[in-house]
């Protein structure tokens, strides 16, 4: 049987993971973005276990917010990485500085 812990300790172990993905990998613009996605499932799955825990289903409902929220930003910045890879040939944080406008 999974307790509360369990299911914090997985949660913290994903958010160090994306937290260490994101300060390894600083060039690579998708990797950055899988990494902060991976960040907020982590935040979901804390909320997901205390919900469960509390018997309130209140965090639940707000998680089905939270990933419609995570959708659409992965959608924009997917989109932003098509045009930034048209114009620029590449996927680099330090090739951005080169945009202006």
């Amino acid at each position: 049987m999974l307790s509360l812990a369990h299911y914090l300790v997985f949660g913290a172990i994903l958010f160090a993971i994306s937290v260490i993905g994101i300060f390894l990998n600083r060039r690579n613009v998708i990797v950055l973005l899988m990494a902060i996605e991976l960040m907020l499932l982590a935040v979901n799955t804390n909320f997901i276990a205390f919900s469960n825990y509390l018997g309130d289903y209140g965090g639940q409902i707000f998680v089905f917010f939270i990933l419609t929220v995570a959708a659409a930003e992965s959608a924009i910045g997917l989109a932003i990485l098509v045009l930034l890879f048209r114009n620029l040939d590449t996927v680099n944080v330090e090739d951005l500085d080169k945009l202006q406008g």
